[in-house]
């Protein structure tokens, strides 16, 4: 197997009625560690249809070094002083990335290109 690209999915369980301040951290997460960490592919913020208060992070990163790297940004920092209080419950899936296919933006002209 390729120990090349790899992935963390996290699933995070937020306090009922907190939602808003969680999205405001993480998605100011989202945006920094896409734009300012050449080692962060991708770094997608989703929210469970069928699962209250419930939110998972799609993060990509060139290698698990990279992902350490993340974790000693000052903006990932920030984001885990926000959110502290507000995470019920976490698990996290950690996986190497097979394939990652080209994804066309809806809302606007953005293409990301296959990076496998």
């Amino acid at each position: 197997m390729n120990k090349g690209m790899y992935c963390i999915v996290v699933k995070n369980q937020i306090v009922t009625g907190e939602e808003d301040a969680y999205l405001k951290a993480m998605l100011e997460n989202a945006e920094a560690s896409v734009r300012d960490e050449p080692g962060c592919l991708t770094f997608d913020v989703v929210a469970a249809r069928d699962e209250e208060s419930t939110f998972y992070l799609y993060e990509v990163y060139r290698d698990q070094e990279a992902l350490a790297e993340h974790k000693q940004t000052a903006h990932y920092l920030k984001s885990r002083e926000q959110i502290h209080g507000l995470v019920v419950d976490q698990s996290v899936l950690r996986a190497d990335v097979v394939a990652l296919n080209s994804v066309k933006s809806v809302a606007g002209n953005t293409e990301t290109k296959s990076k496998g």
